[in-house]
């Protein structure tokens, strides 16, 4: 057994990793209590509340009714997954969509991008969205941090330049934040995952994000 004598007051419930998560996850279950989330994207708001310690963000989740399907199906067919930072590059577990044939992108850093960003006066996201749905046919889209990089995909789409498969938009912050997301919800025909108000950021875009792939994990095993 683990070593829990940390020479302190408080002496955690476990060490266990396993069985820390799913004290977690118990938790959460008890606080939130009754809510509209189906058994799916429960899955995903769980594990949102679980990275932020936030159960107002949580309830303030907008999902389409398809939106989990079109994730998952979207994973397995290989299709990219692009990011809006690389933070949710990092933090996403990318091994996940490699297996089944696609992988994650991020453009923001590119030289190109950040050239084309400066000639036009214009930010480094807007033109990332730019490059990314030149490149990839549908896919996720994950933005976390950057409204602009939002409002130029939901910009895309509406002009018929792109077409994600699923677009995870919870971007955090005072400006256009809010305001990005309340577009998203309105917008028609294609999938998304959203959030009400300022809060958001690129860990709980990943968290939903993963939730996603590890449904399209267990999808495939038990397809096998």
């Amino acid at each position: 057994m683990a070593n829990m004598n940390f020479n302190t007051t408080f002496v955690p419930v476990t060490v266990d990793p396993d069985k820390i998560y799913d004290h977690s996850f118990a938790i959460i279950k008890e606080e939130m209590g009754e809510h509209p989330f189906t058994d799916e994207q429960w899955l995903v708001v769980r594990r949102v509340i679980h990275a932020s310690a936030d159960f107002e963000l949580g309830r303030s989740m907008i999902f389409t009714p398809d939106a989990i399907e079109a994730g998952v199906q979207s994973i397995l067919a290989g299709r990219h997954v692009v990011a809006d930072v690389q933070m949710i590059e990092s933090g996403s577990g990318r091994r996940r969509f490699q297996k089944h044939g696609g992988d994650l992108h991020c453009y923001i850093a590119d030289e190109d991008v950040a050239k084309e960003a400066k000639a036009q006066g214009t930010t480094r996201a807007i033109i990332s969205m730019q490059k990314a749905t030149s490149l990839h046919e549908g896919g996720i889209y994950a933005i976390g941090n950057a409204p602009t990089a939002l409002l130029e995909l939901i910009r895309l789409v509406k002009d018929g330049l792109a077409k994600p498969d699923l677009i995870i938009g919870m971007p955090v912050g005072f400006v256009s934040a809010a305001e990005s997301k309340a577009e998203l919800a309105v917008l028609e025909g294609i999938p998304f995952i959203t959030n009400a108000g300022r809060k958001g950021g690129s860990t709980v875009t990943v968290a939903a994000l993963n939730a996603i792939s590890i449904m399209a994990d267990e999808r495939a095993k038990a397809a096998k």
